[in-house]
């Protein structure tokens, strides 16, 4: 219908006129008359165009062989250079997207692809953008959205990424014998100022223990302050007996003799040595 002098233009798309092989408008959406057989209109889409770049193998700049493949959004922002400028918009903005992809990845390592690819996006956008300029396109997006690594270095790095966590759960441990150690000082002192405190932690391990295990334990005992109490002991008795009408030699081998069954009860079950009977000499008459 354009030959006959009438066409449509819709709401996304612009309507470039030549008369005569020249432009002679550019017409807005609705019906437009033109002259036949003089004029001639070339629609434009002004919509946003998805292209995808297929993956290529790119060599980084540490000699790694990586395969990256991208997306890239455009619109043609004007009609006249988009169709006087260039042939085909989309065959150009697929070559030099491919082409700027390998230049950017290929001057980066390959921690900077991993890494860094908000960067990379905008470096590729910006450069898409400058080159696009004069065919009156403007390159929107440009996304790295697939890197394919060998499997050679897939394994390298997951070791290296265990060592790291193997790394900080070691520091982390290290971490938290320091601040135990701390705990145990701070409880010792508190043991050492209260000796009671000792005891009453061994009964409750007892407890502890029982409670779970049921079992015979052989649990050592302060033997040493046992024996300092028993003569502090004896020694408060010594002192009490002064004041009664004790002898005081029967005293000190009553109290002789509980020390002994103190320190050797089989001694003491023996019970006392009998006394012994008194000599008697033969009398000549």
């Amino acid at each position: 219908m354009a030959r006959l002098g009438v066409a449509i233009v819709k709401e996304y798309e612009r309507g470039v006129v030549f008369r005569l092989g020249k432009i002679r408008s550019v017409r807005g959406p609705g019906i437009r008359f033109m002259i036949p057989f003089a004029d001639n209109m070339q629609k434009v889409s002004l919509r946003t165009v998805t292209k995808p770049i297929n993956s290529q193998a790119i060599i980084t700049r540490d000699n790694v062989s990586i395969g990256v493949a991208a997306v890239a959004y455009y619109r043609r922002v004007d009609p006249v250079k988009s169709i006087v400028e260039i042939e085909n918009v989309s065959s150009a903005i697929d070559q030099i997207a491919q082409t700027t992809v390998r230049n950017v990845v290929g001057r980066s390592s390959l921690d900077q692809v991993l890494g860094e690819t908000e960067a990379l996006n905008l470096a590729i956008k910006d450069i898409l953008d400058s080159t696009s300029e004069r065919w009156g396109v403007l390159v929107q997006i440009v996304e790295l959205k697939d890197i394919e690594l060998p499997e050679t270095m897939k394994r390298a790095m997951a070791r290296e990424a265990e060592a790291e966590r193997e790394k900080r759960a070691k520091i982390i441990a290290a971490e938290g014998e320091a601040l135990s150690a701390g705990k145990l000082g701070e409880a010792a002192d508190v043991l050492l100022a209260h000796p009671i405190a000792l005891q009453l932690r061994n009964l409750q391990v007892l407890g502890e223990i029982a409670a779970e295990h049921n079992s015979t334990i052989v649990f050592p005992a302060q033997f040493l302050d046992s024996l300092r109490s028993l003569n502090a002991f004896v020694g408060g008795e010594r002192h009490a007996m002064t004041f009664h009408d004790v002898p005081a030699s029967t005293t000190d081998r009553t109290l002789d003799h509980l020390a002994d069954e103190a320190a050797d009860p089989a001694a003491g079950a023996a019970g006392p040595e009998p006394p012994e009977e008194p000599a008697t000499a033969d009398a000549e008459i």
